[in-house]
């Protein structure tokens, strides 16, 4: 974490802003006087689960906590940094030559994998050990240019073969150790982690070789070992097969997940070359967050028995909690407009014959495998499958215990036409009354509604989206403003405010000044330069670098997006004052305020999606 990231980490801004004004409690949010102009009814608000803070009022404006401190000492973002560095005791000294040096641990511990895994591919298809492993390659349908590609490996049954080997070639045991291929004994010395093993070269995204993964080619546990947790590998962090199938995930706007490492070779074998393998029962955070990046389009196809279930059921709640979210108009009953979170991704199951995995279905049919694709179920039609074949529907309390189940996901449809679907489905399946359920449903909806006004429960969602320690969009953005000077003559199509890391707000408006790079960079404090050089030396995918009309694309696109995002934090800040304000008898003028702010930013939005829209076709018409 950067030391910016730090520092907003460890700083409470309720604490910070209640040393200028005088913070009153108004729900889960604090409410004061605006410090920043003469006002008689309180319009400044602090929201304390994004650490943010908005004038409603003369100044219609806000930021972090970074923002806030310039604006009320008129200090600059240098002086801001440093005054919040000491308030929280972290060091703003650049450990860059340390940086360096363990940049280079890094690039050391790649390659000495590298060397392992040509050592362990040598093997697997010379030796005579691996006569049995080759035999049993074949049994499962991989080709010689597969087990190629892939670069599988055998490693002997012995204990120092590969330490010996790579000490040869100048690795000292302390690297080995450090790569996770060697285990230290406790008296001094140590032995190869992997003996006797089918080996699996685990890539990253970009291709390097971050570690690998170990059958067992007898009786011995565990069945499949990884390497551990490591400078360069995290298990957590990485999709197998994810290098080679990139391209095609993008190409064909789908990623199919599955769980072994075969499944993923059979699957490239036969020209499925979309599909990775989580190296696990269920997908983290981290690994939806790898692939988000290419498609909103999952397709999940684990274990058809109950753990496996139980692993999707799983990555469904950690998907919805990590793939973005999209504002979308929803009508409400005053026969106005609202706009609503919800997950900006389609994610659907594969529901596998029963005692097959994925490989030995490509293998005996591929084309029943592309059938079994195309007829993935959504997600909701899956968990209603999974909750309702556990339950008695003779049995009162199992068809409650069901239904407190499935409403929150019922509740999350935000078509009124899904919804009543699901609600009629679920109704036949637990032999009920449809108006009973969505009688509840309703009543479900006022409790957090009033929860969101008096913030006495702590099951009440926040309405606010959370503001995290750094923004991958913003980010994104200005890499491309950065890299390519170019932009600079369509930057009038983005706001400072649009940035709501003040950090990458300081970048953008530097940047927008116009100044040499050379200069630009030599004008920032040290933390901010590092922030700076990293997006200097993001590396951008291909079709970036190649292509100068898809770049626009996506800095369109980019610019949009950062638009909607700041007018849909906008109007859930409204929103969530609007519900305080209607409990106020001297409220009027301040409530034809917020519903006049409510209409702009409607007007805004749908403008966006339109422009998004358009933005859409031009590129899918320009290939």
């Amino acid at each position: 974490m950067s030391v910016i990231g730090e520092i907003k980490e460890r700083i409470d801004i309720v604490e910070l802003v209640s040393n200028y004004v005088s913070l009153q409690k108004a729900g889960r949010n604090f409410r004061a006087l605006c410090p920043f102009h003469v006002e008689k009814h309180p319009s400044f608000f602090v929201f304390p689960e994004r650490q943010s803070w908005r004038c409603f009022g003369a100044c219609n404006t806000g930021g972090d906590v970074f923002s806030f401190l310039m604006k009320k000492e008129g200090i600059d973002f240098g002086q801001t940094l440093r005054f919040l560095a000491e308030k929280t005791g972290v060091s703003l000294v650049l450990e860059k030559d340390q940086g360096e040096v363990e940049r280079g641990k890094e690039a050391r511990l790649f390659e000495i994998n590298e060397i392992a895994a040509e050592y362990y591919h040598h093997l697997l298809m010379t030796a005579s050990e691996a006569n049995s492993v080759r035999k049993y390659l074949k049994q499962r349908g991989l080709l010689p240019q597969t087990i190629k590609n892939f670069q599988l490996g055998f490693s002997l049954d012995e204990w120092e073969a590969l330490l010996r080997y790579l000490t040869s070639k100048g690795y000292s045991f302390e690297e080995l150790l450090m790569a996770g291929l060697v285990i230290e004994k406790e008296g001094g010395g140590g032995y190869d982690r992997f003996r006797n093993r089918l080996m699996f070269p685990i890539r990253n995204i970009q291709g390097r070789l971050a570690g690998f993964g170990a059958r067992a080619l007898d009786d011995s546990v565990p069945k499949y070992l990884n390497s551990p947790q490591t400078p360069v590998f995290d298990k957590s962090s990485i999709v197998y097969g994810i290098d080679r199938a990139k391209v095609a995930i993008w190409q064909r706007n789908s990623v199919v997940i599955v769980e072994g490492y075969m499944d993923v070779l059979i699957a490239h074998q036969h020209g499925c070359e979309n599909v990775v393998a989580s190296m696990g029962t269920s997908l983290t955070e981290k690994q939806f967050g790898v692939l988000k990046r290419l498609t909103k389009n999952l397709f999940l196809a684990l274990d058809a028995d109950t753990a496996g279930e139980e692993a999707t059921l799983r990555s469904i709640e950690v998907a919805g909690q990590t793939l973005d979210k999209k504002v979308v108009p929803v009508p409400i009953w005053s026969g106005l407009i609202k706009y609503e979170n919800i997950l900006d991704a389609d994610i659907r199951i594969i529901i596998l014959p029963p005692g097959k995995d994925p490989d030995e279905v490509i293998r005996e049919d591929i084309s029943l495998w592309q059938d079994l694709v195309d007829k993935a179920l959504p997600v909701v039609d899956f968990v209603m499958n999974a909750i309702i074949s556990r339950v008695n529907v003779e049995q009162a309390r199992d068809k409650s215990a069901a239904w407190s189940k499935l409403k929150p996901l019922i509740s999350e449809i935000k078509d009124p036409i899904r919804q009543s679907h699901y609600l009629q489905k679920l109704a036949r399946l637990l032999k009920m009354n449809e108006r009973v359920l969505a009688s509840d449903l309703r009543s479900s909806y006022a409790k957090k509604r009033r929860s969101r006004i008096t913030g006495e429960t702590e099951e009440s969602l926040a309405v606010v989206p959370s503001l995290p320690s750094s923004s991958p969009l913003e980010e994104y953005c200005l890499t491309l403003l950065l890299q390519y000077p170019e932009f600079r003559a369509i930057s009038g199509e983005l706001r400072p405010e649009y940035f709501q890391h003040t950090e990458n707000r300081e970048l953008f408006v530097k940047w927008q000044q116009g100044v040499e790079l050379t200069s630009f960079e030599a004008n920032l404090d040290a933390p901010l330069r590092e922030h700076a050089d990293r997006l200097l030396n993001r590396v951008l995918p291909a079709t970036l670098t190649q292509r100068e009309e898809e770049r626009w694309y996506v800095l369109n696109d980019c610019s949009l997006r950062l638009q909607e995002r700041w007018l849909r934090n906008l109007e859930a800040e409204r929103e969530e004052i609007l519900l305080l304000e209607t409990e106020k008898s001297d409220a009027t003028a301040q409530l034809a305020k917020l519903e006049e702010q409510g209409i702009d930013v409607s007007l805004r939005l749908k403008e966006i999606f339109s422009q998004r829209d358009i933005n859409a076709k031009q590129r899918r018409a320009r290939g």
